[in-house]
């Protein structure tokens, strides 16, 4: 008995230490992401540790191979431990992110500034206003809350188009109105209407969820068929403190296509003002950022009638999200096209070539446009140099130093219908592979001029598209798609070009046109304030 009771407090030992090594290994093949020979190499590794262990705390009467057993036992033990912690908070961020399906709408009732009601209750015998067409199903879910709230039916007036609404309001024909809340910023474009937020107040919000329906891919033709696996993914940045979940104009429109075969990606920035239809507008047109307030799918699919595309996946950005992420990154290298100071926000300074960056530099960078001939359009550029700068680090070895504290800054930073499964084949796929991406960037552009938007009631500042350069983000889209290299030389040929029409064409048309002008300079004012 004796003889059996020295390997008993050994066999305890191994049998713990051996324990959290299958945990550890279970918990790498369970997050999907470590190749399965990878996996097999490190449980080979465990289990000859895990052996050396027991030998030498097989006799405990061996006191001093014993207590270094042990020792050894406890570093082990701990290092699985933390390993399993690791790979569960990998799982849970990843999963987080991944696969989100949903969407919410914030739908405010307002009532005028002056008004005394504190509540849906109060307002019971109200008319409400509601606009006839322009996001109606929200307003009609968020009208049915309000019923249940005032417990009766209110009454509603129908009105066509956003200043109507709001003038009803104003002037006594509504004692409230349903008013999607990003639709906000674009009243405020509106002349005579810059102070409209002082002029109303939010009763309430009302949070309406949808689904984001999955697109439909049509069948490529067979001499664009892609040659390796390829993603096509709209990404929307937006200046938010307020998370993500809110339908909103989207400040950053970007494109990318990620051939994951020849570890390309392309991105393709679109400037917000571009005068596009949306797919929901029946051909009228409109800026491109409206198309943010109708939802994520009818961002992808106006992007996708712009440049002959199937997009079907998306990848949402809080930029001021974003500034968290690359504090935890340790900063990052961020190259600009031109030396400037911040004129957004005073007291930064950029030089021409290569910058290190914290968060916050960054987040000043990726919003400034007041600095450069190309306005909008740089800012584009700047917003896909910090997304590249951001990959680049992510991608590099210093991002084990900060690992646990990027896993937690990318929860409220980042969202994508993209599954979990699909995320984590890409990144097996680079740890099997390993290598280099290829990242190369293009910014559409267009001339500036003032017409009348789809989702507005009066003309106001945008960018008619330059069709040769959407011509050309369409023909480096196809050869990504199908394996071939594009060059940043390639994307950058012409470009300046381009934008110097552009500029010149600008300038004529605000000397000739007082009122363009001046709806030009309104609306930058208050895209700025929502920016801000």
């Amino acid at each position: 008995m004796k003889k059996i009771g020295k390997h008993i407090p050994g066999l305890i030992v191994m049998l713990v230490v051996l324990a959290t090594a299958v945990v550890f290994a279970g918990m790498l093949l369970n997050m999907k992401v470590i190749p399965t020979k990878f996996i097999a190499v490190i449980s080979l590794v465990m289990l000859i540790l895990v052996l050396i262990v027991g030998a030498l705390v097989w006799n405990a009467d061996k006191k001093i191979r014993f207590v270094l057993g042990v020792l050894i036992a406890a570093i082990l033990g701990a290092a699985f431990i933390l390993g399993s912690m690791y790979v569960y908070q990998t799982h849970s961020a990843l999963a987080d992110i991944s696969g989100v399906n949903t969407e919410v709408t914030e739908v405010g009732i307002y009532v005028r500034a002056d008004d005394s009601a504190d509540s849906i209750a109060a307002t019971a015998d109200y008319v409400y206003g509601v606009l006839t067409d322009l996001d109606r199903e929200n307003s009609d879910k968020a009208i049915q809350e309000v019923d249940s709230e005032a417990g009766k039916s209110v009454k509603v007036q129908e009105f066509a188009g956003l200043t109507e609404l709001v003038d009803g309001l104003l002037n006594g024909q509504t004692g409230a109105i349903v008013l999607n809340s990003a639709y906000l910023s674009v009243i405020e474009e509106m002349d005579g209407y810059s102070d409209v937020s002082s002029r109303i107040r939010e009763l309430t919000v009302k949070k309406v969820e949808t689904t984001i329906e999955p697109q439909q891919t049509e069948q490529k033709s067979e001499d664009s068929a892609d040659k390796g696996t390829v993603y096509t993914i709209f990404i929307s940045g937006i200046d938010s403190r307020s998370g993500l979940v809110a339908k909103s104009r989207s400040d950053s429109n970007i494109v990318a296509t990620v051939n994951t075969d020849t570890r390309q990606v392309l991105l393709v920035s679109t400037p917000r003002d571009y005068f596009v239809p949306l797919s929901i507008s029946g051909g009228q047109k409109d800026k491109l950022t409206h198309a943010g307030i109708y939802g994520i799918n009818v961002c992808m699919d106006t992007l996708g009638m712009l440049y002959n595309e199937d997009i079907n996946y998306y990848f949402r950005i809080n930029f001021a999200g974003f500034e968290q992420l690359i504090d935890a990154l340790g900063g990052i290298t961020v190259y600009s096209d031109y030396e400037f100071d911040s004129k957004n926000e005073l007291g930064y300074h950029f030089n021409q070539g290569e910058n290190q960056m914290n968060g916050e530099q960054a987040l000043i960078f990726s919003r400034e446009r007041y600095s450069f001939q190309e306005g909008d359009r740089q800012r584009g550029k700047n917003q896909m140099a910090v997304i590249k700068g951001v990959i680049n680090k992510a991608l590099s070895p210093e991002l084990l130093k900060n690992y646990s504290s990027v896993l937690s800054s990318i929860q409220g930073c980042f969202e994508t219908n993209i599954s979990y499964e699909e995320i984590a084949a890409i990144l097996q796929r680079q740890l099997n592979n390993g290598g280099d991406w290829n990242i190369v960037s293009y910014s559409v552009n267009g001339t500036g001029d003032t017409q009348k938007p789809y989702s507005m009631s009066q003309k106001a500042y945008v960018m008619i598209p330059d069709e040769s350069t959407v011509q050309k983000a369409e023909e480096m889209m196809k050869k990504v798609r199908d394996g071939e290299t594009v060059s940043q030389e390639e994307a950058d040929a012409d470009a300046s070009a381009a934008a110097a029409t552009d500029t010149d064409t600008q300038s004529a048309a605000a000397e000739t046109t007082d009122t363009a002008a001046q709806n030009a300079t309104d609306t930058q004012a208050a895209d700025s304030g929502a920016a801000q």
